[in-house]
């Protein structure tokens, strides 16, 4: 669980869906998943383009989707599909910009005006993310999505245990991201029937702070939400500092001392954004805030 100031909308599980798959796109329109994407990328063969990209446009279109937001990723810039792709986007909630370098690539798919998501997934890319993520003052990025399969890919290294030697990258990116306010997704986790090794790294991603995971199958759609939820413990201590400052006596104190620890009033906040999320909502009167 990441603190944050103000609410966001919520984005733990992030499924990526095949356009040329109509069974897949059925299936999740009743999926409890925050994020669907319907993809034409890299899940969709050249010959079946076409057609993924006409099912993803009446999908869209159509709407019905549980999720709350129904994005499409396209196909690169400068590829033979990118205009196409580009003109179906029109409906969805935002577009999925994959093999992002730079933001001229990002330039290249805003004039659509709808929100952007960056895909990271070169050693490039990763070595721009501060320049990428900084964009966000003049284009409409949303968000930025690590792909470890094709860093993996690129650089030739074994990720280790836990992903060891590639935590550095990952971290870049959210780093990048956090000072920019975007939100960030970790990327897949290939083995979808390993339910406990998908759990230990979705642990994992929430506590380097990202916001959300993004996946490949419908049952990893509940254990992201899980993982991205605030756990009791941030519940008991959000608890403890909003009421530790309604307290009359803490009116005109900035620090106080709670369960041990000092806690000043800039994390008042971030408190009560957890408990929003939580759906326990507690808050200081307008006069005390």
């Amino acid at each position: 669980m990441t603190p944050v100031g103000v609410m966001r909308r919520r984005r733990r599980s992030v499924l990526f869906v095949p356009g040329a798959n109509l069974r897949a796109i059925e299936k999740a329109r009743g999926l409890p998943a925050d994020v669907v994407i319907l993809d034409i990328e890299d899940s969709v063969a050249d010959g079946q383009k076409a057609q993924a990209r006409r099912n993803a446009v009446e999908a869209i279109s159509s709407g019905a989707f549980a999720a709350g937001e129904v994005l499409l990723r396209i196909n690169p810039v400068g590829s033979l599909d990118f205009a196409a792709d580009m003109e179906a986007a029109r409906g969805a909630a935002g577009i999925v910009l994959p093999k992002v370098e730079s933001v001229e690539h990002l330039a290249a798919a805003a004039p659509a005006g709808l929100p952007l998501w960056a895909m990271l997934e070169t050693p490039r890319a990763v070595l721009q993310a501060g320049s990428i993520a900084a964009a966000a003052g003049h284009l409409p990025l949303a968000a930025l999505i690590v792909g470890p399969n094709d860093l993996i890919r690129t650089t030739g290294i074994s990720p280790g245990q836990d992903r060891q030697y590639l935590l550095p990258w990952l971290m870049q990116v959210v780093l990048a991201g956090k000072a920019f306010g975007l939100t960030v997704l970790d990327g897949v986790y290939n083995a979808f029937r390993d339910e406990a090794g998908f759990v230990r790294e979705c642990a994992q991603a929430a506590q380097m702070g990202f916001d959300g995971k993004t996946l490949i199958h419908p049952s990893q759609v509940q254990p992201a939400n899980d993982a991205f939820r605030p756990g009791a413990s941030d519940i008991a201590w959000a608890k403890a500092v909003v009421a530790a400052f309604a307290a009359p006596d803490a009116a005109q104190s900035n620090v106080l001392s709670i369960d041990g620890a000092m806690v000043e009033r800039l994390h008042l906040p971030m408190a009560e954004a957890i408990l929003r999320e939580a759906g326990q909502a507690m808050s200081l009167p307008d006069d005390l805030a």
